[in-house]
C-alpha cells in the first residue's frame, strides 16, 4: 500500500467491482422503465431478495417499492431521467412480508457515447435507527401522508404502528378511551416479539396503569413525557415487570392524543434490546417528534370516528329501507346480503359516505306464491336511497294486490316519473331504476316474470351455472320522461318453468363493477369467475352460495351491491284439484273433495272442518254468482281487455254477495241453462309445510267484496266468515276470470302434530 497521496500499484489496487461488492450500503441500477439491471449483496440483504432468484429484468416496483409508495417512487424516477438528483425516504416491502423505510440518494446514468440518460443508480440504507434529526423529520412527513387519506380507525392505528417499529422503537402501544375505559387498540413489536400470554395487556382488554406510571403521568399532565429511568418501579403487576426486564426497555415515551380539547387516548413508544440501535434511549427531540406525531394521529382518530358514527347512520338508514328477515316460504330458501359502498372520494369535499338504491324483496304472495325482486336505482345518494324505499313499498302494495309482473311494472314506471325533483339547472331529476320481477308458483314450478333493464340471474342446477334465458329486457323505470319522446312503454310479460331443485342467484350490477386495484372494472370478467365460484358450491345451502357470490369479485366497492338467492324445493308440498259444474249438487261434493284430501294430509280434525266450512262458503258464491259461459282476459301494452260478458254489460250487479237468490234457485237457473257444462269452476288445495290453501276459479269477472249484512238479511254473511276464520284470504283476476282464495294453518294454536 503507498501513501496517501501517492499512486498505487498495480497489484495493491482494489477494482471499483470489489469496492462495490463490499460496500455496507445498497446500491441498485435500474433503466428507465424500473427494471432492475443490478444490485450488490447489501442491497440483497436490505431489499430482501430472497430465494437466490436472478431478479435481472423484473421491476422493481414489483418486487421491492410498497404499495403506498408507488406513486411516490414514480414521481421521483421521472424526476430523476430530467437529469436532476433526488434524495428522500420510502418504504419497502421485504421478501419476507416485512416491511421498512428506506432513505435513498438517486442520480441519473448516462450513456457513455451519446450522453443520454438511460437509467436510474439508486444508494439506500435504513432509515431512522442512526437517530438523525433528518430522517426524524421525514418520519413525520411520511406519518403524514400516510394518515391524509384515512378513515377507517383501525387501519389508521395499524398503519402508524407499522411506520414507528421497528424504525424507531421497538414496541408501540396505542389505547383508546371507551366509555370512560382505556382499551388498548394496538400492541406492535419488532423483530416479530410476541409478549407471553397474561402478560403486558393485549387487543381489546382494558388498561389500568398505576398512580406513578409514566402514562398516567402524561396523561394527567396532558403533556408527552420521555422515562429512562426507574422504568420498573411503577409496572402494573409483576409480570408485566418480569417481561420488560427480559426484554430490556431501556427508554419510553407516552403521549396524549388529543383532538378538539377531548382525550382521546395515548401513544406509547419503547426502546429495548430486541433490535440493535446505535443509541438505547430517547431524547428531548424525541419528545417533540412524538407529540407531534401524536397531534396528527388524533386528529386522524377523532375523525375516523366522526366518520365511521356518520357512515353507520346512512347505513342504517339505508338498511331500515330493506328486509331484514323472510318468513318461511313453501318451496323456497332464501340467503339475501346487502354490501354498502365504499367511502367515496369527491374533489374539494373530502371522503363521503355513499348510500345507494340497490334493494331486493320476496314476498308472499296468495296461495303460497312468492313474488321475487331485484332492482336498482340509479346513483348514489341519500336520495336514491329514499326513491329506493318508496319503490319498494309501492312495489310490494303492487305485489300483494296480486297484480300481475307486467301491469305492475307499468304502475310503477308511472310512479317514479312522478318522483322528478328540480336538478338545479332548470331541468328535472328523474331515476332510471332496474326492476326485475318474478312470481314464483313452487307446486308447477312456473315463473312469470317482466323485465325492466336487470341482468337476468345466474340458473344454478346440478348440471351447470348459466345465466337464465328471459326475453329481451325492456326499458329501464323512468326513461320515458329522460328521452322527453313521450311515446308508451310497453313492458312484456313470459312465462317458464324452472327444473327441479334449481337455484336463482339475483343480484345487482355493484357485484361485477367492482373496481380492482390498479385495473379497470371488466363486468364480463367479473360474471365469469362468479359463476366459477358459485359453481364450486352450488350443491351447498344458499347461504354459502351468497357468501360465495359476494366474495368472489376482487376488488374495490364502487357501487352498492343487493343480492338475494333462491333455492327452490318441493319437500312438503302436494296439491289436490278438481272441476265442477256451477249447480247447487257440487256444492257437497267440493266439500266431501276438501274433507277427504285434508285428512290424507294428517291436517288437525278441528281444522279441517274449519277450511270446509269456508271451502262450501266460496265454492256457494260461484255456484250463485258465476257466470254461465267462460269470459277471455287478455293483458297488453293498453291495459287488461276482456271479452263480452254479462258481467260488463250495462246495468249488471257487483259481485256483492246478495244472498236473497238461494240454492234453489240457482238450481232452477241452471236448468234454462241450454248447455250447464260451460259453467265450471275450479276447486284447487295445497299443502305446504303446516300451511294449506282453497282456490276456487271461475268464470267470472266480478271480484267479491265483504258487504254489510242486516240482522233479516238471509244471505251476504259469507265472505264475512272468511274474513273472520281464514288467516288471509283474497282474490285476484287471471285470463278467463278470477280466483278467490284463503289460507289456514294445518294445525290448531295446541300445536298438534300430524300423526
Amino acid at each position: 500500500m503507498t501513501r496517501w497521496g501517492e499512486p498505487s500499484r498495480e497489484s495493491d489496487a482494489l477494482t471499483t467491482a470489489a469496492v462495490v461488492e463490499q460496500a455496507q450500503i445498497a446500491i441498485v441500477v435500474i433503466d428507465r422503465h424500473s427494471y432492475l439491471r443490478y444490485w450488490n449483496p447489501f442491497a440483497r440483504e436490505l431489499f430482501g431478495f430472497v430465494d437466490g432468484r436472478d431478479h435481472v429484468g423484473l421491476s422493481l416496483l414489483d418486487i421491492g417499492i410498497h404499495d403506498s409508495d408507488r406513486e411516490h417512487a414514480g414521481q421521483l424516477a421521472r424526476r430523476v431521467l430530467r437529469g436532476e438528483p433526488w434524495e428522500g425516504t420510502f418504504a419497502v416491502l421485504r421478501g419476507d412480508s416485512t416491511w421498512i423505510h428506506v432513505r435513498a440518494q438517486a442520480v441519473p446514468v448516462r450513456d457513455d457515447e451519446t450522453g443520454e440518460i438511460d437509467g436510474i443508480t439508486l444508494i439506500a440504507r435504513e432509515a431512522l435507527r442512526g437517530g438523525r434529526v433528518e430522517e426524524q423529520y421525514g418520519l413525520l412527513e411520511r406519518i403524514g401522508s400516510r394518515l391524509a387519506g384515512s378513515l377507517e380507525l383501525d387501519s389508521t392505528v395499524k398503519g402508524v404502528a407499522g411506520i414507528l417499529v421497528p424504525q424507531f422503537a421497538d414496541h408501540c402501544f396505542i389505547d383508546l378511551y371507551e366509555d370512560d375505559r382505556l382499551i388498548r387498540h394496538v400492541s406492535v413489536h419488532s423483530e416479530g416479539w410476541t409478549p407471553p400470554p397474561r402478560t403486558w395487556v393485549e387487543i381489546g382488554e382494558e388498561v389500568r396503569y398505576p398512580e406513578r406510571h409514566f402514562v398516567t403521568r402524561a396523561l394527567r399532565r396532558l403533556e408527552t413525557v420521555v422515562s429512562s429511568d426507574h422504568l420498573f418501579a411503577s409496572s402494573p403487576n409483576d409480570r408485566s415487570d418480569r417481561v420488560s426486564r427480559q426484554v430490556g426497555v431501556s427508554s419510553v415515551i407516552a403521549a396524549p392524543l388529543r383532538a378538539r380539547g377531548e382525550v382521546l387516548g395515548v401513544l406509547t413508544l419503547a426502546l429495548s434490546g430486541l433490535s440493535p440501535r446505535q443509541k438505547n434511549t430517547y431524547g428531548g427531540f424525541d419528545r417533540d417528534l412524538v407529540g407531534a406525531i401524536a397531534s396528527r394521529v388524533a386528529l386522524t382518530i377523532d375523525n375516523a370516528r366522526l366518520f365511521e358514527e356518520e357512515r353507520s347512520t346512512a347505513l342504517a338508514f339505508q338498511r331500515s329501507l330493506l328486509p331484514r328477515s323472510f318468513p318461511p316460504l313453501d318451496g323456497l330458501t332464501v340467503a339475501h346480503r346487502y354490501l354498502p359502498a365504499g367511502p367515496l372520494k369527491a374533489h374539494g369535499h373530502g371522503i363521503q359516505t355513499q348510500v345507494g338504491g340497490d334493494f331486493y324483496d320476496a314476498i308472499p304472495l296468495s296461495a303460497g306464491r312468492v313474488g321475487l325482486v331485484i332492482g336498482d336505482v340509479e346513483g348514489r345518494s341519500p336520495q336514491a336511497a329514499a326513491v329506493m324505499g318508496q319503490l319498494r313499498a309501492a312495489l310490494r302494495a303492487f305485489a300483494q294486490a296480486d297484480r300481475e309482473p307486467a301491469d305492475i311494472l307499468r304502475e310503477l314506471d308511472e310512479w317514479v316519473r312522478q318522483l322528478g325533483q328540480p336538478d338545479g339547472n332548470g331541468g328535472t331529476w328523474i331515476p332510471s331504476v332496474s326492476c326485475l320481477y318474478m312470481v314464483y308458483d313452487a307446486w308447477s314450478r312456473e315463473l312469470s316474470y317482466a323485465n325492466a333493464g336487470h341482468a337476468p340471474p345466474l340458473l344454478v342446477t346440478s348440471d351447470s351455472v348459466q345465466p337464465l334465458e328471459l326475453a329481451l329486457p325492456d326499458r329501464m323505470l323512468g326513461v320515458r320522461a329522460k328521452s322527453g319522446s313521450g311515446e308508451d312503454i310497453v313492458y312484456h310479460q313470459a312465462n317458464l318453468r324452472l327444473p327441479t331443485g334449481a337455484t336463482l342467484v339475483m343480484y345487482t350490477d355493484g357485484l361485477v363493477d367492482r373496481h380492482p386495484v390498479g385495473g379497470r372494472p371488466d363486468p364480463e370478467r367479473a360474471l365469469a369467475r362468479m359463476t366459477e365460484r358459485v359453481a364450486e358450491v352450488a350443491d351447498k345451502d344458499v347461504e354459502q352460495i351468497a357468501e360465495a357470490a359476494v366474495n368472489s369479485v376482487p376488488g374495490e366497492l364502487d357501487d352498492d351491491t343487493a343480492l338475494l338467492v333462491v333455492r327452490t324445493n318441493s319437500d312438503q308440498l302436494a296439491v289436490s284439484e278438481g272441476w265442477f259444474r256451477s249447480d247447487a249438487s257440487t256444492v257437497g261434493e267440493s266439500r266431501h273433495l276438501a274433507a277427504q284430501t285434508f285428512k290424507e294430509w294428517g291436517m288437525d280434525r278441528d281444522q279441517a272442518e274449519l277450511a270446509c266450512l269456508l271451502v262450501s262458503e266460496i265454492v256457494t258464491n260461484v255456484v250463485i254468482h258465476a257466470t254461465p259461459r267462460p269470459v277471455h282476459r287478455a293483458f297488453s301494452g293498453g291495459g287488461i281487455l276482456d271479452s263480452e260478458s254479462p258481467g260488463n254489460e250495462p246495468g249488471a250487479d257487483e259481485f256483492d254477495e246478495d244472498w236473497t237468490d238461494l240454492l234453489e234457485a240457482a238450481a232452477e237457473e241452471d236448468e234454462a241453462v241450454e248447455d250447464p257444462a260451460d259453467k265450471e269452476f275450479l276447486l284447487r288445495l295445497r299443502r305446504g309445510a303446516d300451511t294449506v290453501w282453497v282456490e276456487v276459479f271461475d268464470n267470472d269477472l266480478r271480484l267479491p267484496r265483504i258487504r254489510s249484512a242486516a240482522a233479516d238479511d238471509e244471505g251476504g254473511r259469507g265472505l264475512y266468515l272468511v274474513e273472520q276464520l281464514a288467516t288471509r284470504w283474497g282474490s285476484r283476476p287471471t285470463p278467463d276470470g278470477k280466483a278467490v282464495w284463503f289460507e289456514m294453518p294445518m294445525f290448531g294454536e295446541d300445536g298438534s302434530e300430524e300423526s
